[in-house]
Formats: C-alpha cells, structure tokens, sequence
C-alpha cells in the first residue's frame, strides 16, 4: 500500500517508499513498488527517511510529481537477440 500527501506544495509525505534512489536540491527519485516516483522542484531535502516503516518526508518547493517505469533490467545482447 502506498500513500502521498502533499502540504501546501512545500512538504510530501510517502508511505510505501521501498528506496531512495537520488536526491539533489532539483529532484528527487524514490522506489514505491513496482514504479519511481519523480519529484521535481527547488530546495528539495529529505526531512525524514525511515525505509524500515517505508515512509520518506521531503521539504521544499514541489512543482511536480511523476510515476516512471523502472528501467528493463534484460542484458543488453538478450534484449538485442531476442
């Protein structure tokens, strides 16, 4: 199960976060099951990360957040010759 919710677009609470995969004052990528979620903006930090209870806070100014596939893991020559 996952949930976000979003203050005033300053704050983003996730539950169900599994990774943080990178995080920079521009955007910040976490793991939620099967997708990452792309969160994009300025003076984004992370205010709280606990991955044990799955839940990652981020602070700053939110402009956008995006569902994105995770990449295909198949080796390069098994995708090639199929």
């Amino acid at each position: 199960m996952e949930s976000i919710c979003i203050e005033d677009r300053k704050k983003v609470s996730l539950i169900g976060a599994t990774k943080v995969i990178s995080s920079t004052n521009m955007q910040a990528v976490v793991e939620i099951n099967s997708c990452n979620l792309v969160i994009s903006g300025t003076n984004i930090e992370v205010t709280k990360l606990d991955l044990e209870n799955k839940e990652v806070i981020f602070s700053g100014n939110i402009n956008s957040l995006k569902y994105m596939q995770k990449a295909d893991k198949t080796p390069l020559l098994k995708r090639i010759f199929k």
